[in-house]
């Protein structure tokens, strides 16, 4: 068992560096917020570390996963960094989902510093982190995703190397433009099931046993229909990727039409007062137009 750092306790940290105390790793956890990193110890087996750095030092693997850009620039290249503190052959690996711009610029510093860096994005929801089931997609030197995955598979039912540094969060970015889609194309389903008067639970329960089946359809649809959106992944973070993605998409010469749509559709719901909805209140917006 290695010592271990997580960094950033949130729905989807909290969970995650769980399932690594709970399989018998000596863990340091950091959160902005010292008050979830106290709940945290009160429900598993860790130690507390007032900064990223204090967190870093002496792990020999390092997972971080928190909000965006700034947020992952500050825990690692911050005034109290992790990077401060790392030692050389210890590796970080983070979570978060982030554009390629930083992925690269912390991967050429860490290569420097005589540590490895792993974008190991993740997918699945707060359901997966805490189930253990997430999807990783992970960039970066396979010898350093080779020593990392043991602890990776702690949480994910699949982790993956897709390759270079970059490649983790390009894969997240697939991720989210084919959820996009999904989640419109399904709000649209049921909008037009309940316009005809149709049951809507016997309409999904027989769609979803063929082509048109997914995880959004089978764990969303309920809620969809009852019209609860206080769960799950939010429109804001949401909007933050498909942002990432449409920027890359056009560095990259790749044209994304319905994603650049489906953005504008959840910045519709944002001026609903939605931005701390799930993703699947794309239907309150049909619901709303048609008022």
């Amino acid at each position: 068992m290695g010592n271990l750092a997580f960094i950033g306790l949130g729905v989807m940290g909290f969970p995650m560096a769980g399932h690594l105390a709970k399989a018998g790793h000596s863990i340091t956890v950091y959160n902005r917020s010292s008050d979830k990193a106290e709940k945290w110890c009160s429900k598993y087996k860790g130690q507390i570390a007032a900064t990223p750095a204090d967190a870093a030092e002496g792990a020999d693997f390092i997972m971080c996963c928190v909000g965006n850009d700034d947020d992952l620039r500050e825990v690692t290249i911050g005034p109290d960094g992790a990077f401060l503190k790392i030692r050389r052959g210890s590796i970080f690996v983070d979570h978060t989902t982030v554009s390629a711009q930083v992925t690269n610029e912390l991967f050429d510093i860490c290569t420097e510093m005589g540590f490895d860096y792993i974008d190991a994005p993740i997918s699945g929801g707060q359901a997966g982190a805490e189930n253990g089931m997430l999807s990783i997609m992970c960039g970066g030197d396979l010898r350093a995703f080779n020593k990392a995955k043991p602890i990776l598979e702690t949480y994910s039912k699949i982790c993956k190397r897709i390759g270079k540094s970059g490649s983790g969060q390009q894969t997240k970015m697939c991720n989210q433009i084919a959820i996009a889609g999904l989640v419109q194309g399904l709000s649209e389903a049921l909008h037009f099931a309940e316009k005809a008067g149709l049951d809507c639970r016997d309409v999904v329960e027989v769609i979803s046993q063929g082509a048109a089946g997914s995880w959004q359809m089978e764990n969303r649809f309920e809620t969809m229909l009852d019209g609860d959106f206080n769960h799950g992944f939010a429109v804001d973070w949401m909007r933050k990727d498909l942002k990432i993605c449409l920027e890359a998409s056009d560095q990259i010469g790749a044209s994304l039409p319905i994603t650049a749509l489906v953005n504008d559709f959840y910045k519709d719901i944002q001026k609903l007062g939605g931005g701390r909805w799930d993703t699947s209140s794309l239907i309150a917006r049909l619901r709303t137009l048609e008022k």
